[in-house]
């Protein structure tokens, strides 16, 4: 599976990326969602983005927006920590936004991999 991860936070990156290619899927990473929506561009086939909801620049929300006006089937999961407000509000509002799951974090290896499967 071709995997795009959307996060400012590197280590996270890093985090996800390893899981995943530890299971043998392809995954590409940006910073914020810009990175992330150009990356979809030149990467057509990418079939679930991961995406965080907090970061500067293209945040998470209007990500979501986005990516599901370009490619209405791709599987989004929203990842988030919340910042000052806990990630429950910020989680709530992704799926409504289009978000296929969400995800709380600190998360495990285990929990995002059964994260990707449910989707």
């Amino acid at each position: 599976m071709k995997i795009l991860v959307i996060d400012d936070d590197g280590d996270v990156r890093k985090f996800i990326l390893t899981t995943l290619t530890r299971e043998n899927h392809t995954v590409f990473e940006a910073g914020d969602g810009n990175q992330g929506l150009q990356l979809l561009q030149e990467h057509r086939d990418i079939s679930v983005v991961i995406t965080d909801l907090i970061m500067p620049e293209k945040e998470g929300l209007e990500t979501i927006i986005e990516i599901r006006s370009l490619l209405p089937a791709i599987k989004i999961l929203a990842i988030s920590g919340g910042g000052k407000v806990g990630p429950d509000n910020y989680l709530v509002l992704a799926d409504t936004l289009g978000a296929n799951s969400t995800l709380k974090k600190p998360f495990t290896g285990k929990e995002l991999l059964d994260a990707l499967r449910n989707l």
